[in-house]
């Protein structure tokens, strides 16, 4: 394997400002920001505009659109009698 291709991996904060959530994880992104984390210490912070969170699918607010109700005409279309 080549050397010194691999980005170098360190702890940094990401958070979702819309829901008020943070998360400590691994990555590569760099960041002029930081944040005093939970354990004292300070982290790069990276500012999400989502997240599991805020995200309608994950939160429940998921919503199906029937634009022009193509929904009802595919089932009209292909149900069984």
């Amino acid at each position: 394997m080549r050397k010194d291709i691999h980005p170098e991996y360190r702890e940094v904060v990401f958070q979702d400002a819309g829901a008020d959530f943070a998360f400590l994880t691994r990555s590569c992104l760099h960041s002029n920001e930081t944040i005093k984390w939970e354990d004292g210490n300070e982290y790069p912070l990276v500012k999400i505009e989502i997240s599991s969170k805020s995200h309608p699918f994950y939160t429940g607010q998921h919503k199906v659109v029937d634009s022009g109700g193509r929904v009802d005409r595919f089932k009209r279309r292909y149900q069984r009698k």
